[in-house]
């Protein structure tokens, strides 16, 4: 019982830490890469569809993005959600391809993206200690139901703590990763 506890607690965690790496791979840095458009949603046909599902992404120079669309007829979409996205860029579109010219970030910029990757870090880290409270709340429970003994509760405690530590380890690593990225001119 203790085990599914833990197990389900890992599992939470280790979804969390996916999830942060989504995060992080689209807060934009001076590098181009198709992670970027992951957030951006288009208008198409009437319903919100995510850019990745409708395009594919070319990098062939660090700040160049050529996006080609499956649907020609999406183009004018695709235009409109890049424009109203935050990524600061204007789409050339020439007919077949929509080309994007990432500027070089400002040094304002680039602190700014840092301070929200580590609001977004801080965020994931507390949703590893939500995680990790409620397991323990759990196995509160179990040892008041008398379901286990208080040794038991201590080990397992001792076992959420060093899944919690290395999971917030490596978002720590994440974060410090993301910032040499954002700080490399």
């Amino acid at each position: 019982m203790i085990a599914d506890v833990i197990k389900e607690a890992e599992h939470k965690m280790d979804g969390t830490l996916e999830h942060s790496r989504e995060e992080f791979a689209g807060i934009r840095t001076g590098r181009a890469h198709p992670a970027m458009f992951n957030k951006i949603m288009v208008d198409y046909y009437g319903s919100p569809t995510p850019l990745q599902q409708l395009a594919t992404f070319q990098v062939p120079e660090a700040r160049t993005v050529l996006i080609s669309p499956f649907d020609r007829n999406s183009m004018a979409g695709i235009e409109k959600a890049i424009r109203d996205s935050d990524l600061g860029v204007n789409p050339a579109n020439d007919g077949a391809v929509i080309r994007l010219n990432m500027p070089q970030l400002t040094e304002e910029r680039r602190k700014e993206y840092i301070k929200v990757a580590r609001h977004k870090a801080e965020e994931f880290r507390v949703a590893i200690r939500n995680v990790r409270r409620h397991a323990i709340e759990t196995i509160t429970k179990m040892l008041k139901g008398k379901e286990i003994g208080e040794d038991d509760a201590r080990g397992a405690e001792k076992r959420l703590d060093a899944i919690t530590k290395k999971h917030i380890d490596v978002v720590d690593e994440l974060l410090k990763a993301k910032e040499a990225e954002l700080l490399e001119v």
